[in-house]
């Protein structure tokens, strides 16, 4: 599983027109879901992205999480972060889980945040062509990668 995480000021996602999730500050995510991922993986990032301590403290260091400042989760899916562009130049997704298996994955992990985090959580829709705007605060981009255990 990967995720792609952003520190925002704001941030939202569009479908057709409609606002489908948005958040004030918090953290913008984008997952990847790989074929071998797991409900482990799953709750192993989830528990880190909502304990990574990525915002500022009254001293200016980041010590923060987001559930310590009450921020909002973004949750986006996104199988190209599975893109692997080492030969030519139109990326493969082979690295990608097929969405029989991310959708599921994906729910639940959006479903776990919000039962389990006490935040306000936020979605885009799973294989839709969605519109994503954000304020990066700092900027302060994350990239975290758990691979299911064989």
């Amino acid at each position: 599983m990967r995720l792609l995480i952003q520190r925002v000021k704001r941030a939202s996602v569009t479908v057709d027109g409609n606002i489908t999730g948005q958040i004030g500050q918090g953290i913008l995510v984008f997952v990847g879901i790989a074929p071998t991922d797991t409900e482990a993986e799953m709750e192993w990032m989830s528990n880190k992205l909502v304990n990574l301590r990525i915002f500022s403290d009254a001293e200016g260091k980041m010590n923060l999480s987001v559930r310590d400042v009450q921020g909002g989760i973004l949750l986006v899916s996104q199988f190209t972060l599975y893109g692997d562009a080492q030969k030519g130049f139109r990326p493969g997704y082979t690295g990608a889980a097929h969405p029989s298996h991310a959708e599921p994955l994906y729910n639940n992990m959006l479903q776990h945040l919000k039962t389990t985090s006490g935040l306000v959580v936020a979605s885009g829709i799973f294989a839709a062509m969605m519109d994503v705007e954000l304020v990066n605060d700092g900027p302060v981009t994350i990239w975290i990668e758990k691979e299911a255990k064989a």
